[in-house]
């Protein structure tokens, strides 16, 4: 068997899907995408596939291999993601040449199902209490959302007290024991992080996620001694080689890599038993489609330190489109008391609605993050 075609399409509301083809009509697909930057990663995509055409798609160890190593320049975001789609893609096509589910040539499942949390709020929560309640209407058990708006270096407990005022409005809705993440998002420096992770405590918090921006790793010591919450942090390292040293520092109790940005499911597989053997649990990062998510799940499926998956289905970066509208059964990706069940479908268990993705590529997106200042002028962090 020889891949014949690799194809991306740009599609709403921020994502980018490939489709790869054989000879042998078996097709795969992935989701190689930035948040913001998906055309970049798109070229990177097509960038790599001189190297893919003809090849067998059957040796997946060796194409990673050779699309990481064979290039002097390595790792980021662009090129790992453009890994991860391609990675996702040619797992698909073995899933459906074994016609078994991935977890299956990963070593077998380690559950049949795992914990889903819904995200609450927007980029600048607020009402939050309301949303966490149509959650638990929803039927989720754990929920997400952001902790702030921007913060200075050295900010106002002003702007402490409204987060705090936040999550206990959150915790009111969820009752005693339902999860609540934290999402710093990278918006927080270490000496407001360190005040507001203390000030949290109390609400017993599922986690914080990104108490400071990963190129500040080095402060997760001092905020891991002002806390007993659990720190996650990951969703914009990108290889196992990120994730080293935060492992063997010893202040992450949850990684939350991202199979669209880190290598895919052959990276991602690794950077999870990696951080088995540190004792640390896995929460995969998943804002995005329906690809990523089915991805995850299968390694979610072989994972036994993973204990929860993010979804997208409703997050208010979804409009217009939502993760069910490009595959042809809904249903795999149902949720029942809080969890979805790993789907059993060959392949990433998912079909994707090909009529639908190439009529929203014809509209496509150009959606990027916004660009936040404080008052004084100066670029936030968002």
């Amino acid at each position: 068997m020889k891949i014949t075609n690799i194809e991306c399409f740009i599609v709403p509301p921020r994502w980018c899907f490939l489709k790869m083809e054989t000879d042998e009509g078996i097709v795969g697909w992935g989701e190689p995408v930035i948040e913001g930057r998906a055309s970049t990663v798109k070229e990177a995509v097509e960038e790599l596939t001189d190297y893919l055409i003809g090849k067998d798609p059957m040796r997946i160890e060796d194409h990673w291999n050779t699309l990481y190593r064979s290039g002097f320049y390595r790792g980021g975001p662009i090129l790992m993601s453009a890994i991860a789609g391609i990675d996702q893609a040619l797992w698909d096509i073995k899933g459906k040449y074994y016609n078994a589910p991935i977890y299956q040539l990963l070593g077998g499942a380690c559950r049949d199902s795992i914990r889903v949390y819904s995200w609450i709020g927007g980029d600048r929560p607020s009402d939050v209490g309301d949303a966490a309640k149509e959650a638990v209407e929803a039927g989720f058990t754990a929920v997400k959302m952001n902790a702030t708006e921007e913060l200075q270096y050295i900010d106002s407990y002003e702007k402490i007290d409204q987060a705090v005022s936040r999550i206990a409005a959150v915790r009111e809705a969820l009752g005693d024991y339902g999860g609540i993440g934290i999402d710093f998002h990278g918006r927080v420096h270490k000496p407001m992080a360190k005040i507001l992770a203390k000030e949290l405590e109390s609400y017993r918090p599922m986690f914080i996620e990104e108490p400071v921006l990963p190129e500040n790793n080095e402060a997760l010591k001092e905020i891991a001694a002002h806390t007993n919450i659990p720190i996650a942090t990951g969703e914009r390292m990108y290889s196992r080689w990120d994730f080293k040293k935060i492992l063997s520092d010893g202040y992450v109790d949850i990684i939350q890599p991202d199979l669209s940005h880190a290598g895919g499911i052959t990276e991602c597989k690794k950077i999870a038993s990696m951080a088995e053997a540190y004792d640390v649990a896995l929460a995969p990062h998943c804002p995005l489609g329906p690809i990523a998510l089915a991805a995850c799940l299968q390694v979610d499926a072989t994972a036994h330190n993973a204990f929860i998956q993010e979804q997208s289905l409703g997050i208010h970066y979804n409009e217009g489109n939502d993760i069910l509208d490009y595959i042809t059964d809904p249903s795999v990706f149902l949720y029942e008391n809080g969890s979805v069940k790993i789907p059993e479908g060959p392949g990433l268990g998912i079909t994707v609605d090909e009529n639908k993705v190439r009529e929203m590529a014809k509209i496509g997106h150009s959606w990027k993050n916004p660009i936040w200042r404080h008052k004084d002028g100066s670029v936030a962090e968002w």
